[in-house]
């Protein structure tokens, strides 16, 4: 299989799940301003999941840019992600019709934490397939960030049985900790 393949069906497939998200957002009965009120968390929690899948979506892209050849393990290793993050409009959903209450906020996160695993276990796969001489794997190095925020989900989660919102604003700070653009992957594919 070429890499295009599988961009193109990861593509599509991360596209189906933010339609499915936006598809879930309901218009108020009324026809007031104050009609909105209610929806603020739901539609502020699908921004957060909108940005959250656009950084994996973004990140995804550079990781298979880095990519030369793709093996039966990257494939498995791509579903296993993918399924993940299609469970985004669930959690999304759930999350934010309960206005952040304890069990919904954990389930967030754990849909969160299996996916930011399910991401490194793809690197790792690549990594192993190409060597950790390759674009990727020099490209990587220590990836702190990839490593801080599995450990930022499950504080977060636990944090979550004492206080949501707490565990939703850590939440905030992983989304916002990955906006800052990652360039070390396009600077090794141009040195290359």
């Amino acid at each position: 299989m070429t890499k295009g393949r599988i961009e193109a069906f990861s593509d599509a497939v991360i596209a189906i799940i933010m339609t499915i998200m936006v598809l879930e957002l309901r218009p108020p009965e009324g026809t007031e301003w104050s009609d909105l009120q209610p929806l603020v968390p739901v539609f502020l929690t699908y921004v957060l999941s909108f940005v959250y899948l656009g950084i994996y979506w973004n990140n995804h892209h550079h990781l298979l840019q880095a990519t030369t050849h793709i093996t039966g393990g990257i494939l498995w290793a791509n579903l296993n992600l993918l399924f993940w993050l299609s469970l985004f409009p669930f959690a999304t959903g759930w999350m934010g019709e309960n206005h952040a209450a304890t069990v919904p906020t954990i389930a967030y996160g754990l849909v969160l934490l299996l996916a930011a695993m399910s991401y490194f276990l793809l690197q790792t796969v690549i990594v192993r397939s190409e060597g950790p001489d390759s674009v990727l794997g020099s490209a990587l190095g220590r990836d702190l960030k990839g490593k801080i925020s599995p450990v930022v989900y499950a504080a977060a989660i636990l944090i979550a049985f004492v206080s949501p919102y707490v565990a939703l604003a850590l939440y905030v700070v992983v989304a916002a900790m990955w906006l800052i653009p990652d360039r070390r992957i396009e600077r090794r594919l141009s040195a290359a």
